[in-house]
């Protein structure tokens, strides 16, 4: 059983430790996710590539833009794999940014704005792993997502499996997976934070009500595992980086 984090550091050494082990398993549509607002994508991911060391020139990284991806560039100008944009192409430029020789993927932050093109990538990827790193695809701020445009979203997004995820839902709470566990919500109480509900599936946000109005007045059946206040230690550390 995982236990939450108690740094960043940590944070990301179990998220490559759960990716890994999905990936033994024969998963190939990961996602993981520090759900974090001032957390910036490239803080995570040069500590997350650590993953793909063995796969070497092999692996190729998107990044949702031009922009982004010209940046990388130039900060990993050494490094052996490849990057590209997602960008918003016609199907054709897509499918040439996919190569036989690649073996593995990383996106770095796609949003849903990029579903469609995300969408034609996997198509052309087929079989071989991908992982999404800090996806914002669920992003109900985005404008102009009209009904047929959050279904094709939505089934992209189910068939994404969910390697890492760590969210503070608020100060006391906290939702979080660790590759194979199931998910779990925290909840402070006393200055620590207690396991109080362990989950198949992601909890929505009704769920997560009940679960919360349940553990706030019966903490006694909270499981037997606490952690200090990390998620407060978190937060302040993911605004120092982003100062």
């Amino acid at each position: 059983m995982s236990e939450l984090p108690n740094s960043l550091e940590d944070a990301i050494a179990q998220s490559r430790v759960a990716t890994q082990a999905a990936l033994a398993d024969g998963q190939t549509r990961l996602q993981v996710e520090f759900l974090f607002p001032e957390l910036k994508p490239m803080t995570v991911a040069e500590q997350f590539l650590p993953v793909f060391t063995a796969y070497d020139s092999r692996l190729k990284i998107f990044f949702a833009d031009a922009g982004g991806a010209a940046l990388a560039r130039r900060d990993w100008a050494d490094a052996p794999f490849k990057i590209e944009d997602i960008g918003t192409g016609r199907a054709a430029s897509l499918e040439a940014k996919i190569q036989p020789e690649d073996e593995i993927f990383l996106f770095i932050a796609p949003t849903s704005v990029e579903v469609p093109q995300l969408e034609k990538l996997c198509e052309v990827i087929g079989s071989r792993p991908l992982v999404m790193l800090n996806p914002r695809l669920e992003d109900s701020g985005v404008v102009g997502i009209g009904y047929a445009a959050r279904k094709i979203r939505d089934r992209f997004i189910s068939t994404i499996e969910s390697a890492y995820y760590l969210r503070p839902v608020d100060d006391e709470t906290a939702v979080y997976r660790c590759y194979p566990g199931q998910w779990e919500v925290w909840l402070e109480t006393n200055g620590e934070y207690q396991r109080i509900a362990e989950l198949p599936k992601k909890p929505s946000g009704d769920e997560l009500d009940i679960i919360l109005t349940k553990g706030q007045s019966q903490t006694t059946d909270a499981v037997p595992a606490k952690k200090p206040n990390v998620f407060k230690s978190l937060q302040r550390f993911f605004k120092a980086l982003s100062s």
